[in-house]
């Protein structure tokens, strides 16, 4: 895993990726410290990383696009998957080298709540949480891009699979209002979920009857839900829609709140993105 790492990690700067990305990081967190805390004398240096949140959008799609998609298109995928080293150890390797990058290009965000001491009081413990969960938000948003990086060969449509993803997440909150207005509309998206879930149950079997089970099951499942107790089918479509939100998490800590709760979700997405993508490896090997 350590050779993984350390190639990865060379690859990202020896082009220009791992350069433009801190420099983009740095240049929009120096601008916004600038706007928010020096001209407007504000000691708040969560809210920078607030406003710097949808800059991730743009910056992390370029470091997991080429994570596994460039070994796919190269043909050298075939070669690490027969190595002696195991598939976690891979998607390890391959993970970190991202999450070591973009942890490089925060670093001068971490100098900055110590440079505004010098121009009065600041609370180093509320600027360096939310410090923490703009990390862990950068790391869990990698983990997403890296199995979509697994499901592809072409690099551009990794990212931009990576950035529509990450986008509708940003937008969750303006998403959840527009679909929350009444039962109806959750259930029709419920409902074109569970078709894609019955295509997919089918693709992967190579069996029509097992999807339409799937279907039929779930659609008899959801018609009595709704007609039975809309309101539990309203409040999980919330759930689900609430556990879409990447972002959300973080705005606790922009509130001056340490979330425990937060670091735990990042977390979690972190461990089961990377699951999904040792699946998909794993079936790439043994296909």
């Amino acid at each position: 895993m350590l050779a993984i790492l350390k190639r990865e990690t060379k690859s990202y700067y020896n082009g220009m990726v791992g350069y433009v990305a801190g420099a983009v990081l740095a240049a929009f967190v120096g601008l916004y410290s600038t706007v928010y805390n020096l001209l407007s004398a504000s000691p708040d240096f969560a809210s920078v990383l607030y406003s710097t949140a949808i800059i991730l959008l743009f910056v992390l799609p370029a470091l997991s696009m080429r994570s596994f998609a460039e070994e796919r298109r190269a043909g050298t995928d075939q070669l690490l998957l027969t190595s002696p080293v195991g598939i976690p150890s891979i998607v390890l390797g391959k993970y970190l080298a991202q999450v070591a990058v973009f942890a490089l290009a925060l670093l001068p965000a971490c100098v900055l709540p110590l440079l505004l001491t010098l121009f009065g009081q600041v609370s180093l413990v509320s600027a360096y949480a939310a410090l923490l969960a703009f990390f862990l938000l950068g790391a869990a948003c990698l983990a997403v891009g890296t199995w979509l990086s697994a499901m592809t060969e072409n690099q551009i449509l990794a990212y931009l699979s990576t950035f529509a993803v990450l986008l509708v997440s940003y937008m969750m909150n303006s998403i959840q209002t527009l679909f929350t207005s009444g039962s109806t509309l959750a259930f029709i998206v419920f409902a074109v979920a569970l078709l894609v879930a019955a295509v997919l149950v089918g693709v992967l079997c190579k069996s029509l009857p097992a999807g339409s089970a799937v279907f039929a099951a779930g659609a008899a499942a959801l018609v009595a839900l709704f007609r039975l107790r809309p309101a539990w089918l309203l409040s999980a479509f919330n759930a689900a829609l609430g556990a879409l939100a990447l972002f959300e998490p973080f705005n606790s800590f922009v509130g001056g709140m340490f979330s425990v709760q937060g670091i735990v979700y990042y977390l979690s997405v972190i461990a089961l993105f990377l699951f999904l993508t040792g699946q998909t490896l794993e079936k790439r090997r043994w296909s």
